[in-house]
């Protein structure tokens, strides 16, 4: 019988989709790009933005902040995962501009809690991660011993009209999923498998065009999973999303080095993503287009 060990992962899967993708040279009309973008009302000065990380390890230190400290410097978009209320203003006091997803808790009161906190402590904006409502026995998930349980449409759309801020819904990998988001009242998505969550799984590459079509630039996308350069940031970028988030490939620099690890990978993936425009002429982020991606 053959060897069906890997078969079904996902982040393989994801990886080998990626590298399936190539890119069009244009060179006629090239400009000087500029990686520059605007979102929930702050210019950033790239669309490689950090994954919602949780509990990372930094160089003496925590690594949250850490990271957070990368993205001001950097002036990239920060997300951050579960994590307490200190920690989360220790990643604020940066100055970073931080999109703080909660988990879905069993305890409703928490979720309360940490948009309250959230709010009041300055965030850019909120938002929620799906993907561990359940664990893979399709039992209610419990993380770092805190249950969690599914939310209802009736329950999102409710903490999205109190959340009074852009909410983000974490987990999405379908029209459906971002078609409901949209008519729910979220401000954006991120297109993700939460590092291969399902066996299997679509890559999110593969489903974002159909996801970009669907909803119509009503909803600012993100993708996660796997991105791990500014060449997989300008693939996802052309296919459409709004920004791309770079997660593991963060990790190993910033045990080593801190933040000043996290800004070097920032800004090789930005200028690898402004070499990638400059040699398809694509002189803002909105000249980036899906015929500039093939697939092999």
């Amino acid at each position: 019988m053959p060897d069906r060990t890997h078969a079904g992962d996902a982040n393989r899967i994801t990886r080998e989709y990626l590298d399936s993708l190539l890119i069009e040279m244009r060179h006629i009309g090239a400009v000087l790009p500029d990686t520059s973008f605007t979102l929930f009302g702050h210019t950033f000065s790239t669309p490689i933005a950090t994954a919602a990380l949780s509990h990372l390890k930094g160089k003496d230190g925590n690594g949250m902040v850490q990271m957070a400290q990368a993205c001001a410097d950097t002036n990239a978009p920060c997300f951050a995962g579960m994590g307490d209320e200190e920690e989360l203003a220790q990643m604020l006091s940066t100055g970073a501009k931080v999109i703080k997803i909660i988990k879905p808790y069993a305890d409703r009161e928490m979720i309360d809690r940490r948009i309250a906190h959230a709010k009041q402590a300055g965030v850019l904006a909120l938002g929620m991660d799906l993907d561990h409502s359940f664990n893979h026995k399709g039992e209610h998930d419990v993380v770092l011993g805190i249950p969690m349980a599914p939310m209802s449409e009736a329950e999102l759309r409710a903490l999205i009209h109190t959340a009074e801020l852009p909410f983000v819904i974490k987990g999405v990998l379908s029209v459906t999923d971002a078609l409901k988001a949209q008519d729910l009242g979220a401000a954006g998505i991120v297109v993700s498998h939460h590092h291969g969550i399902l066996p299997y799984a679509i890559p999110p590459l593969l489903v974002l065009p159909d996801i970009v079509k669907a909803v119509g630039g009503k909803l600012k996308i993100f993708v996660d999973c796997g991105l791990n350069d500014g060449y997989d940031a300008f693939k996802a970028l052309a296919l459409g999303a709004d920004a791309a988030c770079l997660g593991r490939v963060i990790m190993p620099p910033l045990q080593a080095e801190g933040a000043p690890g996290v800004s070097a990978v920032i800004t090789r993936a930005t200028e690898e993503l402004r070499g990638a425009m400059a040699r398809t002429a694509c002189g803002t982020l909105a000249d980036l287009e899906p015929g500039l991606i093939w697939r092999v």
